[in-house]
């Protein structure tokens, strides 16, 4: 995971609003395997800004991959 990336998370956080399969983005890197994570709507506002393990977020790609 690098900075800019676009992830989801893997698990519910209830207690700061969000679920499973909400996405952001990489803005910081705290420490190894944390990163600070924004999560804007639709209209680019930010609704949540919180510190996650790497375990907690999945990458996502959105162009194929080449596996040859």
């Amino acid at each position: 995971m690098k900075l800019l990336d676009t992830v989801a998370l893997t698990e519910d956080l209830p207690e700061r609003g969000l679920l499973r399969g909400q996405v952001g983005t990489i803005v910081e890197l705290l420490d190894e395997g944390v990163y600070e994570v924004e999560f804007s709507d639709h209209s680019g506002r930010t609704y949540a800004m919180i510190a996650l393990h790497e375990e907690q977020l999945m990458v996502l790609h959105y162009d194929p991959v080449d596996t040859q």
